[in-house]
């Protein structure tokens, strides 16, 4: 696995020096003594990390107190630097290097507080999942363990496969009014983060225990909400009892076993063979295919939607691909499949490595492609 791995070395610290935070403020802070409180916060992360999780780690990072610095004092020697600050580093060093990431890693684990997830929200764009190590003067946001320690715990269960992926707020306090002793928390949009209520402070991401019926219903009202999002893109509905309840959710006539399509939340193929869907990807451009892993098999393609052929996937883009499945079927089905006919493309799904199942509504898991 490849986590990305950015440390604010300013983060922090204008608490200690009663400045209620840096940002906007570090020069500031400096003058008035403060210290650097977040590389050994990370360190301490890193170090509990090494002793505690064995799997091989490609650390992607930046030079100095922004992450290099860190991970070789704390053993690591697995280190790619892509990005070098000055010193202080700004919010645009922190998101330089973020862009930087982007497309070599599957996490990015930062150390600092709500202003640097801030930060990295903005650039991952609820593209990949985040973590982090609280450092800051304010931590507000769903994305935080509750200490390094409990980061590093997260981050190994992680990747183990253990955990979900959810959306969680994105939270900070206006740190100009809390100087002047106004508290107003602002949310500033959502990311991706890891769903463990032991060791993941809250922010908004919740996923409880309910029955198969309640989470297809959640899937659906998920589902409906992007289609409407996105009103110019078709969706093309894949075969299944999750399917048919989307199908029902925005009120068209799904087929339970066929594949369907929607534009702009009304229906314009119904069981639609593999010409159809062509026909329909060319007229409107911009698709989506929607589909649900056979229970215990795990097969998306090639399984009962054979209509759904590789040139049907290669016109819409393997990235334009959203599996839905409920948490109880993910439980007997630990893995996806593909078996479209297409060795080529058959291997394109494997070296994606995972894929992002909806699992209910706002909430998401990583699953492994086998």
């Amino acid at each position: 696995m490849r986590v990305g791995f950015i440390v604010n070395p300013i983060a922090g610290m204008g608490g200690r020096v009663g400045l209620k935070g840096t940002d906007g403020v570090v020069d500031e802070a400096i003058k008035r003594g403060a210290k650097p409180v977040s590389p050994e916060r990370a360190k301490e992360m890193l170090r509990y990390f090494r002793e505690i999780c064995d799997k091989k780690v490609k650390w992607i990072t930046c030079s100095g107190d922004m992450g290099e610095s860190e991970l070789r004092e704390a053993g690591f020697d697995d280190i790619e630097v892509i990005y070098s600050s000055g010193y202080p580093t700004t919010a645009d060093d922190t998101r330089k290097a973020c862009e930087l990431m982007m497309e070599r890693v599957d996490i990015i684990v930062f150390c600092g507080g709500d202003g640097t997830a801030r930060d990295i929200a903005e650039i991952t764009d609820m593209k990949k999942p985040i973590l982090g190590i609280p450092s800051g003067v304010k931590m507000h946001s769903g994305v935080f363990g509750i200490n390094p320690r409990a980061t590093a715990k997260s981050l190994c269960e992680y990747l183990e496969g253990n955990l979900d992926i959810g959306e969680v707020e994105i939270l900070d306090l206006d740190e100009e009014l809390y100087r002047k002793g106004e508290w107003k928390v602002k949310l500033y949009g959502v990311a991706l983060g890891l769903i463990e209520p032991t060791y993941i402070q809250s922010g908004k991401a919740t996923f409880e225990s309910v029955s198969d019926e309640e989470m297809k219903e959640e899937i659906a009202e998920h589902i409906a909400e992007v289609m409407k999002e996105e009103e110019n893109t078709l969706f093309i509905l894949g075969s299944g009892s999750t399917l048919y309840r989307i199908g029902k959710k925005i009120g068209i006539d799904k087929t339970l076993l066929g594949i369907d399509a929607v534009y702009r939340m009304k229906q314009v193929g119904k069981d639609l063979d593999e010409k159809g869907l062509l026909e329909l990807i060319e007229r409107y451009r911009k698709a989506k295919l929607i589909v649900s892993p056979i229970g215990a098999q795990g097969f998306i393609l090639g399984r009962g939607n054979l209509q759904i052929s590789p040139e049907v996937v290669r016109r819409i883009g393997i990235e334009n691909i959203i599996v839905v499945a409920t948490p109880s079927k993910l439980s007997s089905t630990p893995f996806l499949r593909v078996d479209t006919g297409d060795e080529e493309l058959d291997r394109e799904f494997y070296q994606k490595g995972y894929m992002i199942v909806v699992t209910g509504y706002r909430i998401m898991k990583a699953v492994k492609i086998q």
